[in-house]
């Protein structure tokens, strides 16, 4: 087996080990004694593969809420951001207000001085030529000033009134992401925990079989995906940028996935990715529904290393593309960051940060 191979390979190897390692007896209840004429009948439990599909559109749903989560943080800090810097212009713009005033009223103590009389009058009362002349000059000059200082004042007027209007305005929006986030977060842990709830109902044995049946569908998958010819090249080269963010992102291996962390002990899924990509020099958006909105689309076929591939129809999941068919990723509360094959989720798209 040549090198090329060898990262898919590998995943194929484990998840093969694993389907013929798995035990061959079922775990759902075996059916109940029929009941009795006018007795109810008792539930009937559901098989470990319901439960496996069930405990994996829960994480879905508190993957889908991380991100929007994340999105809402993320506005909230650019609001916070952008309401600091209104700020520091209002009181910059009240100082200046302050000294327009100084100003202003230094001309009407000047004015004051000279008897209150308007300079117009005061030049014709000079019989001096040359006083005359100068005091025209000045006159015109204090004239000048005047409106001038009248003039900014009146535009620093203007300026701080629209600073304390868009100041007001990101309040608003500031509070809406808030609230957001707050949703966000319940969400979150209302289905990590009802998720948790169906975990901890099976017997030690059954959550070992409960991996196991992730790991097969994950294998078959992949292998479909593999089969299907989706892509023509498994290991083009990558960009130095790639390379870079691919390095950081798989020696975050073995970390906890973490919703809403950002490293550097644990992360989610878009935390990684966006992570990996500043540690390359190219900042991309925090979350993967931005991700896929913002960055440019690739075809599946021409994807190389340092690529994300974006999973699900809401771009509720990413991974990095690592070349050989394979994937590192963060993929759900209780397990860590990890290598997958690129193909065991349902691809939405792929983009390409450094294009």
């Amino acid at each position: 087996m040549n090198r090329r191979h060898c990262a898919a390979a590998a995943i194929t190897l484990i998840c093969a080990l694993a389907v013929l390692t798995a035990p061959a007896q079922a775990f759902a209840a075996p059916a109940p004694p029929s009941p009795s004429p006018g007795s109810a009948a008792a539930p009937q439990k559901k098989s470990l593969e319901e439960v496996r599909e069930e405990i994996d559109a829960l994480y879905r749903k508190a993957g889908a809420a991380t991100d929007a989560y994340n999105l809402a943080e993320e506005r909230a800090q650019k609001q916070s951001s952008e309401i600091v810097g209104l700020a520091r212009a209002i009181v910059a713009g009240q100082a200046k207000i302050a000294d327009l005033k100084s100003r202003a009223g230094a001309q009407a103590r000047e004015q004051y001085r000279t008897g209150g009389l308007p300079p117009g009058t005061q030049l014709m009362l000079s019989n001096d030529p040359q006083l005359f002349l100068d005091g025209l000059n000045r006159a015109w000059q204090g004239q000048q000033a005047a409106k001038g200082v009248l003039g900014e004042m009146t535009r620093t007027q203007a300026d701080l009134e629209m600073y304390t209007k868009d100041a007001s305005a990101n309040w608003k929006k500031l509070e809406s992401n808030r609230l957001k986030q707050a949703k966000a977060k319940k969400q979150i842990n209302a289905q990590i925990a009802a998720a948790k709830k169906l975990e901890s109902k099976l017997e030690k044995e059954e959550r070992a079989r409960l991996l196991e049946l992730e790991q097969e569908a994950e294998y078959k998958a992949q292998t479909a995906w593999l089969g299907s010819g989706a892509l023509k090249e498994i290991n083009r080269a990558a960009s130095a940028s790639g390379k870079k963010a691919v390095a950081f992102a798989t020696s975050q291996i073995g970390k906890p996935y973490v919703w809403g962390a950002e490293g550097p002990g644990s992360y989610d899924c878009s935390g990684l990715t966006s992570q990996a990509w500043a540690a390359a020099g190219r900042p991309i958006p925090r979350t993967s529904q931005e991700q896929w909105r913002q960055l440019p689309h690739i075809a599946v076929e021409d994807m190389r290393p340092g690529d994300l591939i974006i999973y699900h129809d809401d771009a509720s999941h990413v991974g990095m593309y690592i070349g050989d068919g394979a994937i590192v990723h963060a993929p759900r509360p209780g397990r860590n960051v990890t290598l997958a094959g690129a193909g065991s989720m349902e691809i939405l798209g792929v983009v390409r940060p450094d294009r």
